[in-house]
């Protein structure tokens, strides 16, 4: 190798490094401002919060039916008794939930999700068990 050609590979590297640095600075400038956004979200919630706090009465306390999502009660459910096989009529009688067909066909697709989400199996057609 003669030195014109390790100038050359020298220029090269000196271009790609330069154009590195360029595009980390970007970066740097992009993260900069997500990360400004981010935080002023965040002093916008707590702000939020303290003010919903401060117009809570003191003794407020949600019940657990208030703050549980269906989801919520569905998994607990299945957490409580993670050897038993459920159908979908009777998980909505143990929630307490109706029986009608369009409510048995949302918990059906809800359920649907947790297989997907791989928290529950189904080890026959229309019935849900807890994945071991």
């Amino acid at each position: 190798m003669n030195v014109s050609e390790l100038l050359r590979l020298l220029q090269t590297e000196h271009d790609e490094t330069t154009a590195r640095v360029g595009n980390l600075h970007e970066e740097i400038e992009r993260l900069a401002t997500a990360l400004a956004e981010a935080e002023a979200r965040l002093a916008e919630l707590a702000a939020t919060r303290k003010v919903i706090e401060g117009l809570t009465p003191p003794d407020y306390a949600p019940t657990s039916a208030e703050t549980a999502t269906v989801y919520q009660r569905i998994v607990t459910v299945f957490n409580e008794r993670p050897e038993k096989v459920f159908q979908v009529r009777d998980l909505h009688e143990h929630l307490g939930l109706p029986t009608d067909e369009p409510s048995i066909n949302v918990t059906r697709s809800r359920l649907g999700r947790l297989v997907r989400q791989g928290f529950l199996e189904q080890p026959g057609r229309g019935h849900y068990q807890k994945r071991t």
